[in-house]
């Protein structure tokens, strides 16, 4: 479960409209406003926090606005606004650029100075010094964490949300009933309840500075406010616990423990408390026991993570280790092709050698010829196979130009007896490559499925040029001249075609052209399939 989407606003909505009610239960009338306008000014002050998230700034200034209008209504939801407006500064600083985050400042200060001015009362320095830092803070805050979400290993925001949701839960249910009760205002106590709770959203990711936040909050409720040091006190034992858990250093344990001792000691211990070992002891164990609990989790993640780490090596290994096998195997398969085909190719080359030089000139001594040069080249395309499939990785290299391909394959049938029209137009240069020698050796087969299949003196006509799609192959052959004595073929050259031109997106087709011949007709686009 991740917390997006409209559950988490309607819980920030919620939680807005509560934290006013929490602050106005004991409000009566004002001069302006009958106690009954409690609840719509809760609702007013709290639902925007509902599109927080999504328009940070202008629930910001329209906080700014409703803080001045309270205020000026000597509302009690002024305390709520003030709180309120501090939060929605801080996910304006998180989430929107720093042009419009310096508007929301501007005026969340001068809503702050209309809130701390009295009528009659001078506005002192302390006052002007609350007004800017009171909004700069969380604007601070909230670039921190921007800057620093980058470095963030776990995106399940699942607990920091559980955590900043238990951590307000116990600072305003067990101190709101208190915050009036110190010299400082209302809103001041309240918002270090609100943020003390939240810190604990971030406290996994940034665990050293709420630790560090939680002991300043401590030592300041320890002054001012003594109702509430049960909680703070609770508060840093949940800080220090996370502490543990993400920080593995055995040396920043031992510090972190003497330090929730000493800030234990401070908070419980009074000018009358007296002290003996067994309070000693108990105090002790108190921050040692979350510092345990942390220290299991972490270890629990680490271990966790280990093992995560070491299945995906493992499964690394085990492809690594069945590629390794299939290209073994792979090479085996190429030598043994390599071996038979070689030993029966190179017979065939040295036999038509040594007849070419026993042979007058003429046809039968051009045909031994031809067919010495194609045994070479037949036993180097065979040696360059080899190597490709010994390393995949290696680029096979053209050893022709295709449009030169095109016109020997044409010349090489028309010397075994086909009578071959070659139309290559020049603009087929332009295409892509691939295309090209996709183009040329659909030429080559077909062609010699034509002499396979209707023997020398057939009429035949190839047509390659460019398409709206990209290049047009066309083989169309006429009618065998003469019963044909089919040369042995395996059958698979149409396939090998149709695989071909499949790969790169296009099309093919093939069958008889109505006139008793055969047509061949493949249509390659520039740009293969995705």
């Amino acid at each position: 479960m991740r917390w997006r989407g409209l559950p988490l606003d309607v819980l920030l909505a919620a939680s807005g409209v509560g934290l006013d009610l929490l602050t106005t239960a004991h409000a009566g009338d004002t001069e302006y406003l009958p106690a009954e306008m409690n609840i719509p000014m809760a609702l007013l002050v709290g639902l925007p926090m509902g599109f927080v998230r999504r328009w940070p700034v202008p629930v910001t200034l329209y906080l700014a606005g409703f803080l001045i209008l309270t205020d000026q209504l000597g509302s009690f939801t002024a305390n709520t606004a003030q709180m309120l407006v501090c939060v929605a500064l801080g996910a304006a600083a998180y989430r929107s650029g720093w042009r419009a985050v310096a508007v929301a400042v501007a005026a969340t200060i001068a809503a702050t100075a209309v809130n701390l001015a009295d009528p009659g009362i001078a506005f002192t320095t302390n006052s002007w010094m609350y007004s800017v830092f009171l909004p700069v803070l969380p604007v601070l805050l909230g670039a921190y964490l921007r800057s620093s979400a980058g470095r963030l290993e776990e995106r399940d925001v699942t607990p920091d949300a559980l955590l900043a949701a238990g951590g307000v839960a116990i600072t305003v249910l067990s101190t709101w009933t208190s915050w009036d009760s110190g010299s400082q205002p209302v809103w001041m106590v309240g918002l270090l309840a609100v943020v003390g709770g939240l810190s604990l959203g971030v406290a996994r990711r940034l665990p050293g500075l709420v630790f560090l936040a939680q002991g300043v909050l401590l030592v300041v409720t320890d002054t001012y406010l003594n109702d509430a040091v049960t909680t703070c006190v609770i508060l840093t034992l949940i800080a220090i616990g996370v502490f543990a858990m993400r920080v593995s250093s055995w040396a920043w344990m031992v510090v972190a423990y003497f330090a929730g001792c000493m800030l234990t000691a401070i908070a419980i211990v009074g000018p009358a408390t007296e002290i003996t070992g067994l309070r000693v002891g108990t105090l002790m164990t108190l921050v040692a026991t979350p510092i345990a609990i942390g220290r299991y989790l972490g270890m629990r993640r680490a271990a966790a993570a280990a093992e995560r780490l070491r299945a995906e090596e493992s499964a690394r290994a085990a492809v690594a280790q069945v590629r390794a096998d299939q290209l073994a195997e792979r090479e085996r398969i190429a030598r043994d092709v390599h071996d038979i085909v070689a030993h029966h190719v190179g017979a065939m080359v040295l036999r038509a050698s040594a007849a070419r030089f026993t042979a007058p000139d003429g046809p039968v001594a051009d045909a031994l010829t031809d067919i010495r040069e194609t045994g070479h080249q037949v036993l180097q395309d065979l040696r360059d196979l080899l190597d490709l499939l010994r390393d995949p990785e290696r680029q096979p290299h053209l050893l022709a130009n295709p449009s030169d391909v095109v016109r020997e394959s044409a010349e090489r049938m028309a010397a075994a007896g086909l009578v071959v029209d070659l139309e290559l137009d020049p603009a087929t240069d332009q295409a892509p490559l691939i295309a090209r020698a996709s183009a040329a050796r659909i030429v080559q087969e077909g062609l010699t499925n034509v002499l396979k299949h209707a023997g020398p003196g057939t009429r035949v006509r190839v047509t390659v040029a460019p398409s709206e799609q990209g290049l047009s192959v066309q083989i169309r052959n006429g009618r065998p001249p003469s019963a044909v004595e089919r040369l042995p073929s395996s059958g698979r050259g149409l396939a090998g075609m149709r695989e071909r031109v499949r790969t790169l997106g296009g099309t093919l087709s093939a069958g008889p052209d109505g006139e008793g011949g055969w047509l061949l007709a493949a249509s390659l686009p520039s740009r293969s399939a995705a």
